[in-house]
């Protein structure tokens, strides 16, 4: 039988592609299906079916999704990070320019000057009120170095920019990314203190949300030129207009315009396009076709945001998958249940991740019903899923 893929938005068709037509049936009106492909559709309130065992978001950001309902019922959420880091480290780029140089405001002016007399006098005579500053020998302070933050951070220095970076979170893949050149900062607050530019590239969580606000406007130099491309979360708005008003803050660059910053001085907001590129979303697209693909055919998990990665190459006939909580004697029991059936584990693989874990068992020949319902009746056990080759 074939495995239903629903696809909520449109998804790049490089991506669609990757899955075999002999296998999968993959489409917008799917019912029922056991895996779903999404961009931007709120999921809060969908009704998942049973037969649901994945999502993937052809993106970073997930606040469009339920984690805690899909944890809860054993749906594994992936993300595909990096896949748009380009796309959106090039607008880092372009924002560090706006930032420092009236670009806009210049440009609407010109338009004024359509239908005048002599406009490129009025141009020699007024270009002077847009004028700014360049970025060479500028100190940029990048706050989150993972994907994009590194990146950016080897760009800028590679356009004569000081690089200050602070991630606590840093992985050791991203530091291996990172130019030797670029310098480490202790704290968020020696970004502030050091920084003429300061860009943010972190998550929206309880602990970063409403960080650019008046308690760390007032560590930062006057000046200072801020570039948001993550969340709008992360800044308060109130708290960023009276900066600005005061001449603390020079620019603010954002990529999440909200009613409250639109039209207002001093504040550039573009309308999202960070990953608005055609490689973007091909990249996207197949890279949260692929989770899927191994994550449904071979249990494997990468680049979840609820539960722990974990990857098993085959080497038996049958696996179990299993989603349960993060507690003790689980394994044990699990494994008792092969070993009361006399069957033996040729492989197994147990990671977890905070309170969730995810235990995966390799056999060779078929595993009898029998043991998958002793499995899925253990305290603790979320979900049993079985994937025959």
């Amino acid at each position: 039988m074939k495995k239903k893929i629903q696809l909520l938005n449109k998804i790049a068709k490089v991506g669609t592609d990757r899955f075999d037509a002999d296998k999968y049936e993959i489409g917008e009106d799917i019912a029922d299906p056991d895996a779903i492909m999404v961009r931007s559709a709120v999921m809060h309130d969908m009704e998942f079916g049973s037969e649901l065992r994945a999502i993937a978001r052809a993106g970073a950001g997930v606040n469009n999704i339920p984690i805690d309902k899909c944890s809860d019922a054993g749906i594994v959420v992936f993300n595909t990070p990096g896949a748009n880091a380009n796309g959106v480290k090039e607008l880092a780029v372009a924002a560090l320019l706006l930032a420092s140089r009236d670009i806009v405001g210049g440009i609407e002016w010109v338009k004024t000057l359509k239908g005048t007399e002599a406009p490129e006098k009025a141009v020699e005579k007024g270009k002077s009120k847009f004028a700014g500053c360049e970025i060479e020998g500028k100190t940029l302070g990048i706050i989150g170095l993972g994907a994009i933050g590194g990146l950016v951070a080897n760009v800028a220095k590679s356009l004569g920019m000081k690089v200050l970076g602070c991630d606590p979170y840093i992985t050791v893949e991203a530091a291996w990314g990172l130019s030797r050149s670029i310098e480490k900062a202790a704290t968020y607050d020696e970004i502030y203190e050091k920084s003429d530019y300061i860009s943010v590239h972190v998550p929206a969580t309880p602990e970063t949300k409403g960080m650019l606000c008046s308690e760390n406007f007032a560590k930062m130099k006057d000046g200072v030129r801020i570039i948001n491309l993550s969340r709008a979360d992360l800044v308060n708005s109130a708290d960023l207009k009276k900066a600005i008003a005061d001449g603390k803050i020079a620019s603010y660059v954002t990529d999440f315009p909200t009613d409250d910053i639109i039209c207002e001085d001093k504040i550039i907001a573009i309308p999202h396009l960070g990953a608005s590129t055609e490689e973007s979303e091909d990249n996207c697209a197949v890279y949260a076709a692929n989770e899927l693909i191994d994550y449904l055919e071979n249990g494997n998990i990468k680049n979840s945001v609820n539960f722990p990665n974990a990857t098993m190459p085959r080497g038996g006939d049958a696996r179990l998958c299993i989603m349960h909580k993060n507690v003790p004697t689980i394994l044990s029991q699990i494994s008792g249940a092969f070993s009361d059936a006399h069957l033996n584990i040729e492989n197994l693989i147990n990671r977890s991740k905070k309170e969730l874990a995810y235990t995966m068992v390799e056999c060779h020949g078929e595993i009898p019903q029998a043991i998958i319902d002793k499995v899925s009746a253990i305290e603790g056990i979320i979900r049993v899923n079985v994937i025959v080759y």
